[in-house]
């Protein structure tokens, strides 16, 4: 049997280096910013959007808050004649238009506030001025969207004559 020599290990160490060297890795957004871009863009879409919903959602309520557009509400819910024409229960819709100014026990108001119910839609239309703390009505009329039909909110239903 022939003799064979145990196989021998160099030492790495003692190795040689390749004569080619490895390629230094690229930087964080070198490696990173084909997605990093479209991500940074939609999240600043997304905050800037958020934001303005923000603003919209804070007019809105600091307007539905006024007594006003509350006392208007009211008044449009408990007329027979609003009843009549949309139908019970009738709720007010989001996007409100107008203005209010309100300076202590002074102020002005201009509003259409829609609103709805089951038989149809309609908007209430609110112009009025506050002095020494009490709002007075100049107009508060509700107009229904099919017929454009306008009812007077300011004027007393008349009761229904008995037979």
């Amino acid at each position: 049997m022939p003799r064979t020599s145990p196989p021998t290990y160099k030492d790495p160490v003692e190795q040689t280096p390749s004569a080619v060297s490895p390629t230094p890795r690229p930087n964080w957004w070198k490696r990173n910013w084909k997605w990093f871009v479209p991500v940074g863009c939609f999240s600043i879409a997304v905050l800037f959007v958020a934001f303005v919903a923000a603003v919209v959602l804070i007019v809105f309520s600091a307007v539905k808050s006024t007594d006003v557009y509350k006392d208007a509400l009211t008044r449009a819910k408990a007329h027979p004649a609003v009843i009549e024409a949309l139908g019970s229960p009738i709720t007010e819709g989001f996007l409100l238009s107008g203005n209010t100014n309100v300076n202590g026990a002074s102020g002005e108001a201009n509003l259409s506030i829609p609103v709805s119910g089951p038989k149809g839609k309609g908007t209430i239309y609110v112009a009025a001025t506050k002095s020494l703390g009490r709002w007075n009505y100049s107009g508060l009329v509700l107009e229904i969207a099919k017929t454009d039909q306008r009812i007077d909110l300011l004027q007393r239903p008349t009761a229904a004559s008995s037979p």
